[in-house]
């Protein structure tokens, strides 16, 4: 099994487009068939260094490489381009 972490940090003033984000993200669980579980969460502490996360488990690297790749994740993630300060990652294997 594949976890898949990502955390993002918003622009200011992007609160709107980071719910608008995070919707569309959460709507791609059940609809990609290789995602196996994915929760999408939004901060509670302002403090933190980021605004939120996704966490989200596939059965191998070849499965999270073809979620990654589908037309609708791809079209997801355009609109967080534009809208995120900054971005981290990271993969494990359990």
């Amino acid at each position: 099994m594949i976890t898949h972490i990502v955390m993002w940090k918003f622009k200011a003033g992007e609160e709107e487009n980071m719910h608008k984000f995070l919707d569309g993200l959460k709507a791609l669980d059940g609809v990609i068939p290789q995602i196996r579980g994915m929760q999408v969460r939004v901060s509670c502490n302002e403090a933190n260094a980021y605004d939120a996360v996704l966490i989200s488990k596939f059965d191998s690297l070849e499965d999270l490489d073809l979620y990654k790749n589908d037309p609708r994740h791809v079209a997801v993630s355009q609109l967080c381009k534009s809208i995120r300060e900054t971005r981290a990652a990271i993969d494990f294997e359990e």
